[in-house]
C-alpha cells in the first residue's frame, strides 16, 4: 500500500524521511524522526507506535535493536512493516509475513527502502539507485524525492498514488523540511513543488531567522 524510504545524511547528519501510498495522509502515520537519534517509516496495516516505540529505544541501541525491541510489544507484527535508521547510520527493516505483495525492503549503510502492495522488486530497487545516483549532486531532501519519484516510475503502489510526505530532521527539535501532500491525483508532483517552494525565496529567508539551540 506504501512505498517509503529513510536516510541520513553523511555531512549534516540529518535524518530525512519521504514516503507515498495509494491512501490519503501518509505524512500523518508514516514518516517518523527523532532528532540527534534516527528516523523511522511505518506501513502495512500500519502501527505508528511501532516507529514511536523504536525511536524513544533507540538510545543506547542501534536500528536493529531498536526495531526487534519494538516488535516484541507488537501483537501483530506479521501484518506491519518498517525501517529504522540511526544516528550511526545502521539501518534496519521488518516486513512481515502477512502483508500484501509484492513487498519487502531494501538496507545498507545510510539508506533503507520498503513498500508492500507494489507492482514489484524493481520498485525499491529503483529507489535506492535514484538515491544513490543524486548523492553529491542534489541537497538532502532533493535526494529523498528523486527516490520517491523513481519509485512511482518503476510502477510504485498498485492502485497508485494519492499522498506523499517527506520529513527532514536535523540536530533542532522542529524539522527543517515537513511537507505532505494529503490527497491529490498527482501528489509527489506537488511535493516537489512545495519542497523548491520551502527551500527558496522568502520562506527560506525566513526558516534561517528562526532561534536554534544544538550545539
Amino acid at each position: 500500500m506504501t512505498f517509503s524510504i529513510v536516510a541520513r545524511d553523511p555531512e549534516t547528519g540529518a535524518f530525512g524521511v519521504a514516503t507515498a501510498t495509494a491512501g490519503p495522509m501518509v505524512g500523518a502515520l508514516v514518516p517518523h524522526t527523532r532528532a540527534g537519534f534516527g528516523a523511522a517509516a511505518t506501513q502495512a496495516m500500519t502501527n505508528p507506535y511501532l516507529a514511536i516505540d523504536a525511536l524513544a529505544l533507540i538510545d543506547g541501541t542501534d536500528a536493529h535493536g531498536a526495531l526487534a525491541a519494538a516488535l516484541s510489544r507488537d501483537q501483530e507484527a506479521a501484518l506491519r512493516q518498517a525501517i529504522v535508521i540511526d544516528r550511526a547510520g545502521r539501518t534496519a527493516g521488518w516486513t512481515g509475513p502477512s502483508c500484501v505483495p509484492f513487498a519487502g525492503h531494501l538496507t545498507e549503510e545510510g539508506v533503507a527502502v520498503a513498500g508492500n502492495m507494489l507492482v514489484g522488486e524493481e520498485v525499491l530497487a529503483q529507489m535506492l539507485a535514484a538515491y544513490r545516483s543524486h548523492r553529491g549532486k542534489s541537497d538532502f531532501a532533493s535526494c529523498l524525492l528523486h527516490a520517491l519519484k523513481a519509485g512511482a516510475a518503476a510502477g510504485g503502489d498498485k492502485r497508485g498514488v494519492g499522498s506523499a510526505a517527506l520529513r527532514v530532521q536535523g540536530d533542532e527539535a522542529y524539522a527543517e523540511v515537513d511537507l505532505r501532500v494529503d490527497w491529490s491525483e498527482a501528489p509527489i508532483a506537488e511535493l516537489e513543488a512545495l519542497l523548491h517552494r520551502a527551500t527558496a525565496g522568502s520562506y527560506a529567508e525566513f526558516f534561517a531567522t528562526l532561534p536554534r539551540r544544538a550545539r
